[in-house]
């Protein structure tokens, strides 16, 4: 959809016709590095990243058959650094009896969910969850069942992610960085770093299968692009006591137990976090409602669902199309559009029309593939190739209210997020 400049920024060029960070000493941003193992942390060996996230721990490596289909690597195909790997059958490092790998393996999509929602990354989610696989394994010997498992695999995990959060900025969504700009006052800056973004999240990565209809609206509300945005302007302790408490439903006792603290220091925690949600006149009620609305939508009845679906099939019809006039019909008259990791972000269907037909018009004759994010529908959209064919140009995320488009997110980092969304690298 947006125009993409070729820019300069130092040693780091930013290829944009082929998805930023293009250069021989950059993947998706990130810089092409030897550990000390010699191995390069972020190679990419197959179609999914199988060293999670691009960082082995510890020079811990996995093999090229250890992702499963849907590119997560199992604990019992994590190889040290010394070449053996992790003996994870019936005994655990101590040589006593432990639970078997799955009992740790059926909480990585929640626990993903959890460290997504308070990271704000999907490769550090999943770095966070394997670190905390290690490290619960390695641990499982002192383990002595005064907690449940999952309580347990969740203090681990909190630890890991309480480490990761030291000292970082925030992540955001353009609409955090600025006011909305016009389309013919627009000055295409520099791509900000990744680690500025809220990074989109497939769905299998972070949605557990539920027959409760309730729960699975739940799971999706809660990863969305906006209220994962939202979560972030919490400091990391609150994040973790509103998270459990209100998302996850924990009791306060067991929050105090987790964090190592008292009931009263969770109760005032999670009183300056719904305070902290609610700096700009609205309610926390009124604040979450807001950034969970397209989940929320995403819910309804299966009339509704059934319109969603009719929604979708247009949106794809007219975009492909470059019918601007049906793209007009489908948007809310409040739609956004944003495009990381530019900050830029347009607001108005008539702005997001020119932008489309002016800067972003060498989008037209593009192709669509579906696909699923943050609970959210989305898009692959490649664009017409000057060889032939059509190349990846951006994942569209798009949140959905009331039979309206509300906002279109464009992620630009293509060589990243297609391959871990199974997309396509081409279409013919």
């Amino acid at each position: 959809m947006p125009l993409r400049p070729t820019l300069s920024r130092g040693a780091r060029f930013w290829q944009w016709g082929f998805g930023y960070g293009g250069s021989a000493g950059f993947l998706g941003g990130y810089p092409l590095l030897e550990d000390a193992c010699g191995h390069n942390p972020f190679a990419v060996t197959s179609a999914r990243r199988k060293i999670v996230g691009g960082r082995p721990y510890a020079c811990e490596q996995m093999d090229d058959v250890a992702a499963d289909s849907k590119g997560i690597v199992k604990m019992s195909e994590v190889r040290t650094a010394e070449g053996t790997t992790l003996d994870v059958g019936e005994t655990g490092p101590g040589g006593g009896q432990t639970h078997q790998t799955h009992e740790l393996e059926q909480f990585r999509t929640e626990l993903t969910a959890y460290a997504y929602r308070m990271l704000g990354s999907a490769f550090e989610a999943e770095d966070a969850v394997q670190d905390a696989m290690i490290r619960a394994w390695r641990g499982l010997d002192r383990f002595e069942g005064r907690s449940a498992l999952r309580s347990w695999m969740y203090r681990i995990t909190t630890n890991v992610c309480l480490d990761m959060l030291k000292g970082r900025e925030r992540r955001a969504l353009p609409m955090d960085l600025g006011p909305a700009q016009k389309t013919a006052e627009v000055v295409l800056g520099e791509p900000l770093g990744e680690a500025t973004w809220i990074q989109p999240i497939p769905d299998g990565r972070v949605l557990g299968g539920t027959a409760d209809p309730a729960e699975a609206a739940v799971q999706r509300e809660t990863v969305q692009l906006a209220f994962v945005a939202l979560l972030q302007n919490l400091p990391p302790r609150q994040r973790v006591v509103l998270i459990l408490r209100e998302v996850l439903q924990w009791r306060a006792s067991e929050v105090a137990e987790l964090l190592d603290t008292s009931v009263a220091s969770v109760n005032s925690a999670l009183q300056r976090a719904r305070a902290t949600l609610a700096t700009d006149g609205t309610t926390p009620e009124e604040a979450i409602a807001k950034a969970t609305a397209g989940a929320r939508a995403g819910s309804q009845a299966q009339d509704a669902q059934s319109e969603s679906a009719q929604l979708l099939q247009r949106y794809l019809e007219v975009f492909e199309n470059y019918d601007m006039e049906g793209l007009v019909a489908l948007l809310h008259e409040d739609a956004t559009m944003s495009m990381p990791p530019l900050d830029l972000w347009l607001s108005g269907p008539e702005e997001i029309v020119a932008w489309m037909q002016g800067p972003g018009h060498e989008c037209a004759g593009s192709k669509l593939v579906a696909t699923s994010a943050n609970g959210m529908p989305a898009f692959g959209q490649y664009r017409i190739a000057p060889d032939g064919g059509y190349a990846p140009w951006s994942l569209q995320v798009l949140q959905v209210v009331d039979g309206r488009i509300t906002e279109v997110t464009t992620f630009l980092d293509t060589p990243t997020l297609f391959p871990y969304f199974g997309l396509p690298d081409r279409l013919g």
